[in-house]
């Protein structure tokens, strides 16, 4: 399953809204954010790497298809 082109603002909705996730601090354009269990840091731009993607999914505990199911609704 292929992974999108998105921005980092749209996977950090994504990640507020349905993983519960939470920003702890921000440095220039890069935040982090936590749900209890991880710590990931994001990048804000406007096109995140499909590798820099899969790195954060990875991080976060979220497959490929969990994602892909919440991002096409």
């Amino acid at each position: 399953m292929k992974l999108p082109i998105i921005s980092g603002k749209e996977l950090l909705k994504i990640l507020y809204k349905r993983f519960g996730f939470r920003p702890i601090r921000q440095r220039g354009d890069h935040i982090t954010i936590t749900n209890d269990k991880a710590f990931v840091t994001i990048p804000l731009h406007r096109e995140l790497d499909i590798g820099t993607l899969k790195s954060i999914l990875d991080d976060c505990g979220i497959s490929r298809e969990e994602f892909m199911r919440i991002y096409r609704k």
